[in-house]
């Protein structure tokens, strides 16, 4: 495993381009374009304000970036750098701004949500949508671009419109039975729309394409109810994380329950394999005094005995969005495994093995997990919780690697190249590349059972 030297950034704004050849960050008001392959930089950019967001068109020609506070996104060719576009939504404000899936409409959302408006950039036409609503996941696009679903609030009820993006005309409108609808989001296969309720209501409603409802599902009442939903990259799998602490995964053929998972603070089962982060003895030579590390001390994964005691956290319950439930869930891309975080026990993920539907390992790290991340090709998860370290898991056992440099760069995010082969990893104010050797090399690194720590 190889690291890249350190780049400046800020906001944690960094993105691979869809096609995998160019990676772009952002250092206040200036947006960096580079070869993925050199790290050399192709294209610099000045905007005309701080960034607040990037984002790549779909074919990886055009890059977006935006600037609420200002009301305004600049546009970049990497085609032709001399070509900019400029919109400015004035007075009407901005909140959030994204590509159409052709890469050649914007869609920006105004203040308060009044509307969404949909710039085109081949003709300069503009459409509105209006009455959008101000939800966790409001808007959703299927996988292959065809429709979009937006979530709207009319009347006092929720209603979805589907739109066709080819001319943004309205194809189906339906009201949903919802006290207050949370997101919406398309299976991958863009047959079936998911939505759900207020963490005040558990309810799960599954729409067809012309706006049927398939089926409503409800776990329980008087609670607070779900906090996270993800569906499964073969579309067979809806997993609804909640706040009881427990995911529930629906079938795609019954749209029935097949499978509860609870997150115990106790791990009690010898099948289960545990691993805890540990920080690693530093060596000194015999005789001479130990002198404190300049930085971070590195850590190993360690295979704990059951009964296993994980940390957990003591929610406040006299305060909004308390820290319990299953607040992160992600399936691995062939859909075999199921990652999870319970927002009580911080400090531990755990990994489901979708086929056999129970527990396969967990991990234990010794700070709160931030984020994590499936590699796009293979069942292999990149874990972050703020240190100075990265970590990866596989079916074959799991790795702490700390990112060597001057100073401690915490991790604090990251994201993967579309090939598997390297991740970004984002600091506050600092990124840089780790690059993972070839599949020979990985199977070395993971595949032995020493080397399992």
């Amino acid at each position: 495993m190889n690291f890249s030297e350190v780049f400046k950034l800020s906001s944690q704004l960094c993105k691979f381009s869809p096609d995998g050849k160019y990676l772009a960050s952002c250092v206040q008001y200036r947006l960096v374009v580079r070869a993925v392959d050199t790290l050399q930089i192709l294209q610099l950019y000045t905007c005309l304000d701080q960034i607040q967001h990037v984002e790549w068109s779909a074919d990886s020609r055009f890059i977006l970036c935006a600037m609420y506070k200002r009301g305004l996104v600049q546009v970049w060719s990497l085609e032709q750098p001399e070509w900019h576009c400029k919109i400015d939504e004035g007075s009407a404000g901005l909140v959030a701004s994204c590509w159409s899936p052709d890469g050649r409409h914007i869609l920006n959302t105004t203040e308060f949500h009044l509307r969404i408006t949909v710039w085109s950039l081949c003709t300069k036409s503009v459409s509105y949508i209006k009455h959008p609503k101000a939800c966790q996941q409001g808007i959703t696009f299927s996988r292959d671009g065809r429709y979009l679903a937006l979530a709207e609030r009319r009347d006092c009820r929720d209603h979805v419109s589907v739109f066709v993006c080819s001319d943004w005309q309205l194809l189906r409108h339906f009201d949903t039975d919802t006290q207050d609808l949370a997101g919406i989001e398309w299976a991958p296969n863009g047959c079936v729309l998911a939505a759900w309720d207020t963490c005040l209501e558990y309810k799960v409603l599954l729409y067809s394409l012309d706006g049927r409802l398939l089926s409503a599902y409800c776990a329980y009442e008087w609670s607070l109810g779900i906090k996270s939903v993800a569906w499964s990259p073969s579309s067979q799998f809806l997993a609804v994380g909640s706040y009881d602490g427990k995911v529930r995964v629906l079938n795609h053929v019954t749209w029935k329950v097949i499978t509860e998972f609870g997150h115990p603070a106790t791990i009690n089962d010898p099948k289960i394999v545990v691993y805890k982060e540990a920080e690693k003895s530093p060596r000194r030579a015999p005789g001479r005094p130990a002198c404190p590390p300049p930085r971070a001390a590195e850590s190993q994964y360690d295979i704990a005995s059951v009964p296993v005691s994980l940390q957990t956290l003591k929610p406040a319950a006299d305060r909004a969005n308390p820290r319990i439930g299953v607040g992160v869930l992600a399936f691995s891309p062939d859909s075999y495994f199921l990652a999870t975080r319970n927002d009580n026990i911080p400090n531990a993920v755990w990994i489901w093995d979708v086929q056999k539907l129970r527990l396969f390992v967990v991990l234990e790290q010794l700070s709160p997990v931030r984020t994590f991340q499936w590699d796009p090709r293979q069942p292999r998860l990149a874990i972050c919780t703020g240190a100075g370290s990265v970590y990866l898991w596989s079916p074959a056992g799991c790795v702490s690697v700390q990112v060597p440099g001057e100073g401690d760069f915490q991790v604090l995010s990251l994201c993967w190249h579309l090939s598997g082969d390297s991740l970004a990893l984002l600091s506050k104010d600092h990124f840089c590349l780790c690059f993972l050797e070839a599949e020979a090399g990985v199977r070395t690194a993971f595949g032995q059972p020493d080397d399992r720590t």
